[in-house]
């Protein structure tokens, strides 16, 4: 068996062995470092009585009691992990460091197990994720009126060996009141936060990484603050496609959804669409005509959209991507995006853009319809 003392998060995550995330199953699925298992020390239910018993009576009375709760199931984690590790080479952690990951540590050891144990535990891997997000890139922001088959044109960009980080695909969310329908439930913010960190440090500082134009949430996902500060000072581009091919895409998109799922959806932006409007695009999905419904969103969608261009210090190049499939329109992006950057200078006349004014301006037309939105997805 080998045992060492708890190692820095580089350490770990650059160990070998399957991570076993021993903390309660209600701690792992608030946030867990990715690729974790959880192997729980305690059950919720025993984690809440060992925490009243420390409060209310005393610390060692608390470890008499987890002793007393783990110890008939010690045979089990030893089953457990060498089902999950074969080799007998694990990474171990719990909250802080403690007393969890100490007692899995010491009982697999003795079991034969290589371990390794995370300095700091779970509580200082989210230091990582917040350092790691703050470390700055070469972001291009990609934006674009609803419809016009931005993500679709980001997954082109990954193919073609673009750096490319999915907010909306780590999230499972779209970004509007229809957002959600069709895709798994959200993850929480910090799980996301945990992703995202994941991927952000496995991009080059060298090379672009390019992210489509969002606001502060995404559905009930918040993009973390230390990203989207790079964000609201990225270059940026936006696509644009006639009406007709974004209701097209759309119609493809959401004629997988349920009429009532969508209809609720409408509901909730009620107040924005207008109540004729909104009763005109319920009546269209009722009999089956989703391009007319949503022709009539997109006109609420379109107009949030251009109040956001109209308040922008400074114009955003666009590139048509009529009629191109998503590799094609990635590839047109690829080039317009060299020649943009190396061209692009900053009028005199012009804020700085590490100034907050010039900072909110530069993402404020990708993501008005977001910000409008953010009571719907909530509500």
């Amino acid at each position: 068996m080998s045992h060492t003392s708890p190692v820095s998060i580089d350490k770990f995550l650059a160990a070998v062995g399957p991570i076993l995330d021993v903390r309660s199953p209600g701690e792992f699925k608030q946030g867990h470092i990715p690729g974790a298992i959880n192997l729980p020390l305690f059950t919720n239910e025993e984690r809440a009585q060992v925490g009243t018993c420390y409060s209310q009576q005393s610390r060692a009375q608390a470890v008499e009691l987890g002793f007393d709760l783990v110890g008939p199931k010690l045979g089990e984690f030893i089953r457990a992990a060498k089902a999950l590790a074969p080799d007998k080479t694990v990474r171990i952690h719990c909250w802080r460091g403690g007393m969890r990951s100490s007692a899995i540590d010491w009982a697999l050891s003795l079991a034969g197990f290589n371990t390794t144990t995370l300095q700091g535990g779970y509580k200082g891997f989210r230091q990582w994720v917040r350092s790691t997000l703050a470390i700055p890139k070469q972001i291009i922001l990609l934006g674009g009126m609803t419809g016009t088959a931005k993500t679709d044109i980001l997954h082109a960009l990954a193919e073609q060996g673009e750096q490319v980080l999915d907010l909306e695909g780590h999230a499972n969310h779209r970004g509007s009141s229809y957002g959600a329908l069709c895709l798994p439930p959200q993850p929480s913010t910090e799980q996301f936060e945990n992703v995202l960190a994941f991927e952000w440090q496995q991009f080059s500082p060298t090379r672009p990484t390019w992210i489509e134009a969002e606001s502060r949430r995404v559905g009930a996902c918040r993009v973390p603050a230390e990203l989207f500060e790079q964000m609201e000072t990225a270059f940026a581009i936006e696509i644009t496609r006639p009406a007709a091919e974004r209701v097209a895409l759309l119609v493809e998109i959401y004629g997988q959804a349920t009429s009532a799922d969508l209809i609720a959806a409408t509901e909730r932006i009620r107040k924005r669409l207008g109540g004729q409007r909104t009763q005109a695009a319920i009546a269209a999905i009722q009999v089956g005509d989703l391009a007319t419904a949503v022709s009539i969103t997109l006109d609420y969608y379109d107009r949030t959209y251009r109040y956001g261009l109209e308040k922008r210090d400074r114009p955003v190049p666009e590139v048509d991507v009529t009629g191109l499939l998503p590799n094609q329109a990635a590839q047109r992006l690829q080039t317009a995006q060299a020649h943009l950057q190396k061209t692009e200078t900053q009028k005199p006349d012009q804020k700085p853009l590490d100034q907050k004014s010039g900072q909110k301006s530069r993402m404020q037309a990708s993501q008005a319809n977001e910000e409008a939105l953010l009571a719907e997805t909530t509500s």
